[in-house]
């Protein structure tokens, strides 16, 4: 496991998923895609957005489900 020291000197560690725990939380997944927390809690809320699994009041991404997604969504801007 890697741990990833966030923020300043307050001493928080996050561990940082490897091959043993493909899992990210909302605001690791939303990190990974390049999006707000709050959109990402948006679009679940919604229906929308990469596919979740909950566990109990927590909500984990697959790093499988938010590549698929990406892929799925890439592509779909508008060109000018």
């Amino acid at each position: 496991m890697i741990i990833v020291r966030q923020g300043g000197d307050d001493g928080q560690h996050v561990p940082r998923p490897g091959l043993s725990r493909p899992f990210l939380n909302t605001r690791q997944a939303s990190h990974w895609l390049g999006l707000s927390v709050r959109y990402l809690e948006r679009m679940r809320a919604r229906g929308e957005g990469p596919s979740f699994r909950r566990h109990g009041r927590f909500v984990f991404y697959h790093i499988d489900d938010l590549e698929i997604w990406s892929r799925s969504t890439s592509g779909s801007g508008i060109d000018g």
